[in-house]
């Protein structure tokens, strides 16, 4: 995985501010996402730049990639991702005569992008993001893959486009201000409360996010945009034993080519039901299976819609079945209210944090890392299979987000002061949001209310909601050098299972039936009855005290946030802030999370 930067001028010259330090100093910023090298390019009307994290091709996958033809400069390209199919892809560009000097990934899509063009996306297999740049006709190409796994963020400028794998890559070319206004505050605060995500918005004015599935060409009479995969209804043809029989052997598939690496590989292992048939499908080529856990202890504090059964046996239980070696992250609430662990994530998110949701994952990708640049994740299982509790026949026949009502998540606007709660009016936005998101989905003649609106409850899912997740894991994962790679999230498994039958999903009365149907055979009795558990959380009442705490220093002292907050409730938060409710401590967290954002990013305020 790598992180790629640059700027492409359509009007003679260069965005106004490009100098030769900027393309390094955009570079610098995500010097985290690639260690292992890092390089720029530039000429004439064009710059692009590339940090490395090597995983094939440790020697040859260097960029970014320049294609020369007759002497002359044709394309130049910076990619990042994992390409899954690039051996066949190989073998039949090079049966048409293309020419190939090293076994990297990167190479194959600069040969596919000269052979097909823009077009050549929609052949591409796994998590990517490229910028292509041709001096003749001066074309700049950006494309994310299907799923929006890899980011990649662009800003238009007077005088062309300024792009980067994180906004603050962007924000640091001179041409482009980071710039607070209205539409970004709303989607800072719902991308972590209720986690709805906008496809194509940043939370920074006049920086937009390249949506997943598109494919977008800037070039001097303007730009072009077109989605080249969207999930669309079709007709299931397929019986329930044969579509359990082709689950597996998709599953499988994305398994065994996500384990492919040049570089040590592992699994993070939960004991639930998504990473045991992640890690029971894994097969390392040499040596044993590598698998880690984060445990957070057993302290629980109250009885919430949060409460889970604990991991650490049922993933003990999955290291006994599969003989695998593993390592167990223990994480107090010390460790997760530490006020620099929360600065360090605060950094690396764009968005505002999930508390202890995220300086717990990022301790355990620190601790992967030590050992492995690569693993494989669980994530998106729920999303396609049916996993939360929200995909229920009344969760999904509210005309609003399958979620809101089920997470029960408290009113953290309140918080806010008045009057930009007024202007922000979040109620009416995510109505708009909602009311956009279903008219993107068309639903095949005769389908039953029920099937519409369970369908359309996964449709949303892996549109707004996974996009949160997906984003909270590249940042934090990457900030330490990581790549995660998320085998559940294969295309071809992702079109499959979500036009599968939703009584074949839950055919047997609970939860994920089909997916614990396929792979019945591979994981213990125990872990395939265990009920749905959710990502933990430290349940120590001392994490909450460490954040009343620093609650209360923040207002003493005063913060960026301050101006925005009702001062006064806030106060009155800590007084609470003892008692047994989610509440207080959902609202602790969104007081520092909003301050360290603020610290982090300093945005031009345009409220």
């Amino acid at each position: 995985m790598c992180g790629l930067v640059g700027f492409a001028g359509f009007a003679g010259h260069l965005p106004v501010g490009t100098e030769d330090t900027s393309l390094k100093e955009m570079t610098e910023t995500l010097a985290c996402r690639g260690p292992d090298a890092s390089a720029v390019w530039a000429e004439g009307a064009a710059g692009l730049g590339h940090t490395r994290l090597a995983t094939v091709d440790l020697v040859g996958g260097r960029q970014p990639l320049v294609l020369e033809r007759d002497g002359r400069v044709v394309l130049v390209m910076a990619f990042t991702g994992e390409i899954y199919n690039h051996g066949r892809l190989r073998a039949e560009m090079t049966a048409r005569g293309h020419r190939f000097d090293t076994r990297s990934d990167g190479e194959v899509v600069l040969q596919a992008f000269d052979a097909w063009g823009p077009e050549a996306a929609e052949r591409l297999e796994g998590m990517f993001a490229y910028a292509a740049w041709e001096p003749e006709p001066k074309r700049l190409t950006l494309v994310r893959d299907r799923l929006g796994i890899k980011p990649l963020y662009c800003a238009r400028t007077g005088e062309g486009v300024v792009f980067g794998s994180e906004p603050k890559a962007v924000l640091a070319h001179p041409a482009v201000p980071a710039r607070l206004d209205l539409d970004g505050m709303r989607e800072l605060l719902l991308s972590a409360h209720p986690m709805i995500s906008t496809p194509g918005r940043s939370a920074f004015s006049g920086l937009d996010e390249i949506a997943p599935g598109t494919v977008s060409m800037f070039t001097p009479e303007g730009v072009r945009t077109r989605r080249y995969w969207s999930l669309t209804p079709v007709e299931h043809r397929d019986d329930l034993p044969t579509t359990i029989t082709r689950v597996r052997s998709l599953l499988e598939g994305s398994v065994t080519r996500q384990m492919q690496a040049d570089v040590p590989v592992s699994v993070l292992l939960s004991g639930g039901l998504d990473s045991s048939a992640i890690a029971a499908l894994a097969r390392p080529g040499a040596g044993p299976l590598h698998t880690l856990s984060v445990d957070l202890g057993s302290r629980a504090s109250t009885q919430d819609a949060m409460e889970r059964d604990p991991d650490g046996p049922y993933a003990e239980l999955m290291v006994c079945h599969l003989n695998s070696s593993h390592r167990r992250v223990s994480l107090n609430a010390r460790d997760l209210s530490d006020p620099a662990r929360r600065a360090r994530v605060g950094h690396l998110r764009d968005g505002l944090t999930l508390g202890d949701f995220d300086t717990s994952l990022l301790r355990l990708f620190t601790a992967v890392r030590e050992h492995f640049p690569v693993t494989l994740a669980g994530d998106g299982a729920d999303e396609l299979f049916g996993g939360y509790r929200w995909f229920t026949p009344q969760a999904t026949a509210a005309e609003s987000f399958p979620w809101d009502s089920v997470l029960d998540r408290a009113d953290l606007t309140q918080l806010l002061d008045p009057s930009l709660v007024a202007s922000l009016d979040l109620p009416a936005h995510r109505a708009d949001l909602y009311a956009s998101a279903v008219t993107e989905l068309d639903h095949l003649p005769g389908t039953t209310r029920a099937e519409a609106a369970l369908r359309r409850a996964s449709y949303l899912n892996l549109t707004r909601f996974l996009p949160c997740l997906l984003d909270r894991a590249d940042r934090l994962s990457m900030g330490v050098g990581l790549e995660v790679r998320v085998p559940f999230l294969d295309h071809h498994l992702v079109e499959y299972v979500f036009n599968t039958p939703w009584a074949f999903k839950t055919f047997d009365g609970r939860e994920k039936s089909l997916l614990r149907a396929a792979v019945t055979d591979l994981l213990p009795q125990p872990v395939l009855a265990r009920r749905k558990s959710p990502y933990p959380v430290v349940r120590d009442p001392a994490y909450r005290a460490a954040l009343t705490r620093q609650v209360g220093r923040l207002l003493a002292d005063g913060g960026p946030a301050t101006d925005l907050l009702d001062t006064g409730t806030v106060r009155r938060l800590l007084l609470d802030a003892s008692g047994g409710h989610r509440f207080p401590r959902e609202g602790l967290e969104l007081v520092l999370d909003l301050d360290q954002w603020l610290r982090a990013h300093r945005p031009a305020l345009q409220l």
